[in-house]
């Protein structure tokens, strides 16, 4: 499990309209039972992006939102195998999340 990773999302109830989550806490915490993440909303079903707090990526051949301003907390037992790794738009990642956090 490493930070940037995309996962399919466990909660079968909204699994249709969010596919993925995208694990977003460091890896020196890895000790910790649970792991922060933000959902990853296929693009079609998200309205009023702010392009800075909600980039947007590509996983599995389908347009995703990261839906920042819902991030919440997952058991690291829930999360399945990574199908990829966000790595590259670190940059992208971490504005978005100091842009909930901030306001910039």
């Amino acid at each position: 499990m490493a930070q940037f990773d995309a996962h399919r999302n466990p909660v079968r109830a909204d699994s249709d309209q969010i596919p993925f989550v995208l694990d977003v806490q460091s890896d020196f915490l890895d000790i910790l039972p649970t792991r922060i993440v933000v959902p990853l909303m296929r693009a079609e079903q998200f309205r009023n992006r702010i392009h800075r707090l909600h980039p947007d990526f590509l996983v599995d051949d389908q347009r995703l939102i990261m839906v920042t301003t819902e991030a919440g907390v997952l058991p690291r037992s829930a999360l399945g195998p990574a199908v990829a790794s966000l790595l590259s738009r670190r940059d992208d990642i971490i504005g978005a999340i100091d842009m909930l956090i901030t306001g910039v």
